[in-house]
């Protein structure tokens, strides 16, 4: 089963939540690097990258693994333009002149004084530098804009998916009040099976997956509904105990785990 590497802690959580989605379509189609490559016209190598946050796949390359595994283009497409709209912000921030190189220093006399002046195509230069960077910060300025105007009309399609953490959520303690029924564990906040959980997502099925959690001896923290660092270091020591793949990410192999059912 595959291991997929932990991704790196400075990528938003819109772009981990795509890149998730984008793991488990891999690991669905039981695909190697190369087969995948061969499905969807895109090399191993830029596949390597994608999959573990180096660069962003493109519209197309995250469509054509949606095929491949079965799930809504759509859906994934629209997840994918909220991803690309934080990975745009970074770059256009990156563009940036630090602010040491945007004033000139003044000129420290010496004991020798050079009375020559600094030729004249090299003063010309320097300014057609500056405005090329202008040019290339407005035309960078404007692209982002009209990726917002169009983020803003197609984040309605988004709203059936689960909640992910913001700043407004007011913190919720829950309740656990385990009990079995048919040979599976319940904890009274969901009775789901099925619903896709990661990292930086809340509500009652995340709680529900926390007090599973501490039922198995692995505990994950607060009950309070959040997908954070602790439970999901908890969801990696139940897969690995149970032999699943550990990608901290809860599907219906993890629930049936956490439920307690025997392998089917």
């Amino acid at each position: 089963m595959s291991r997929w590497k932990e991704l790196p802690a400075e990528l938003h959580p819109h772009v981990i939540q795509l890149i998730v989605r984008l793991r488990r379509l891999k690991d669905r189609s039981e695909l190697g690097t190369r087969q995948l490559a061969v499905k969807t016209g895109y090399s191993t190598r830029s596949w390597h990258r994608y999959l573990n946050g180096r660069s962003l796949p493109p519209p197309d390359a995250v469509e054509a693994l949606a095929r491949v595994g079965g799930d809504d283009p759509a859906r994934l497409l629209a997840l994918h333009e909220m991803a690309a709209e934080h990975w745009a912000q970074g770059q256009v921030v990156n563009t940036d002149a630090p602010e040491s190189t945007r004033a000139t220093p003044a000129h420290t006399p010496t004991s020798r004084q050079p009375s020559a002046r600094y030729p004249r195509a090299l003063v010309t230069a320097g300014a057609g530098a500056l405005v090329l960077s202008i040019s290339v910060s407005l035309v960078l300025a404007v692209q982002l804009a009209d990726t917002r105007a169009e983020l803003a009309d197609k984040r309605a399609a988004l709203a059936a998916a689960p909640a992910i953490v913001s700043e407004t959520m007011v913190p919720v303690i829950y309740t656990c009040r385990l009990e079995q029924r048919d040979g599976r564990w319940y904890a009274g906040l969901s009775s789901t099976t099925d619903a896709i959980l990661a990292y930086t997502y809340v509500g009652p099925e995340v709680a529900e997956a926390q007090c599973l959690l501490r039922r198995a001896g692995i505990p994950p923290g607060d009950i309070d509904g959040v997908f954070g660092p602790k439970t999901q270091r908890a969801v990696q020591r139940i897969q690995e105990r149970d032999g699943l793949v550990v990608d901290g990410v809860i599907g219906p192999h993890t629930w049936k785990a956490l439920r307690g059912e025997a392998p089917g």
